[in-house]
């Protein structure tokens, strides 16, 4: 069996996602990083880039999974890449779904981390009260299911969290060694996949070095939240890059 490690960007989960890539033979496996569902009470003084890097290692040997593909969606992404320059031969291949590749992608974490603690708070509380509204501002015109999702998305972590974690962001890809470190992994580390929404591809700051260093790059019908918008189409594509990679 071919395992698959979700990893969930600065708000939400994946975790409703794994069962449903058992018809590909893949296990995936969504686990929740620090600061977010079951470990939502660990202090935001822990929480960060690298501190998510050393939480999904320790993670990976409780669970005896040796090499595994990694998926990182938006901030996940900039922690799978992170993980994979660390810990190389634990990784098979990377699905990095418009991760931050920049400064200029952390827009909406340098707006976060910028804000007092109770700023971002009463952010994350408006999301809260209006979850179509949140979704909207993605693009989404969200149907009953899909506003259930947004809801359990957004309950996933307190705002102490999305805070520390923009915080983070900002600091690691703001370093020019955070680009060294995603060229090695293009270089000489496991293959990476590119994947972007229709939408919201153009926004995304993709070097053009990554861009041809590439294994593939797929467009996707829908936004940034595209596994919210097509979750089927999402994970037909993801199973494609990994089967293809197996192979």
């Amino acid at each position: 069996m071919t395992d698959l490690v979700l990893i969930h960007g600065l708000i939400g989960t994946l975790r409703d996602l794994p069962p449903l890539f058992h018809q590909w033979g893949i296990t995936a496996h969504a686990p929740d990083l620090l600061g977010y569902g079951a470990h939502a009470q660990v202090s935001p003084a822990d929480v960060g880039l690298w501190q998510q890097v050393e939480h999904l290692e320790r993670w990976l040997t409780q669970h005896g999974l040796e090499r595994v593909h990694l998926l990182g969606h938006s901030v996940g992404g900039a922690v799978a890449m992170l993980f994979a320059h660390r810990y190389p031969p634990r990784v098979a291949s990377i699905i990095n779904v418009e991760g931050n590749f920049s400064l200029n992608d952390a827009f909406w974490s340098a707006k976060v981390a910028a804000m007092s603690a109770g700023e971002a708070s009463a952010l994350l509380a408006g999301y809260a009260a209006d979850p179509a509204g949140w979704l909207g501002g993605a693009g989404i015109t969200a149907t009953p299911g899909q506003l259930a999702q947004a809801r359990m998305l957004l309950a996933n972590q307190p705002a102490s969290t999305v805070h520390a974690t923009a915080g983070s962001v900002v600091e690691v890809t703001g370093n020019s060694d955070y680009t060294t470190s995603l060229k090695a992994v293009f270089d000489s580390g496991p293959p990476v996949h590119l994947m972007a929404g229709e939408r919201s591809a153009s926004g995304w700051d993709l070097p053009l070095w990554a861009r041809q260093q590439a294994a593939s790059y797929t467009l996707l019908p829908g936004g940034h939240m595209m596994m919210l918008e097509d979750p089927q189409r999402f994970m037909q594509a993801v199973a494609g890059s990994v089967t293809a990679t197996a192979a």
